[in-house]
């Protein structure tokens, strides 16, 4: 899978950073490619560029506030989450968007 995603967190500091990174080592280690942006107290870093999004077979959004450039992400398939889900449990996660895209797939 291409996932591409938003991290961030009320105070934009830590918990963007370490679901950004938790999610990555998650994504490759199941063997998908993974971009992440992350929208924090000091601004965007890492913005997801138009390519990015096109390539993207799923969008996770994992954030505890409202986030700015939603609309990058019409007609893609997205999946919202609090960011304490990607700190605690980023390969489950990603296992069970894998599972139920694979299922959506084999019913068409």
């Amino acid at each position: 899978m291409n996932i591409v995603g938003i991290t961030a967190c009320t105070a934009g500091i830590a918990h963007t950073y370490i679901a950004k990174e938790k999610l990555i080592q998650a994504a490759l280690s199941l063997g998908h490619n993974i971009k992440v942006e992350t929208q924090g107290s000091i601004g965007v870093e890492d913005k997801l560029s138009a390519e990015d999004i096109a390539n993207a077979d799923i969008v996770i959004l994992a954030t505890d506030i409202g986030i700015g450039g939603l609309e990058r992400f019409k007609n893609k398939q997205v999946v919202e989450v609090p960011i304490a889900t990607v700190v605690k449990s980023p390969k489950s996660l990603i296992q069970k968007i894998q599972a139920k895209m694979a299922n959506s797939y084999s019913k068409s």
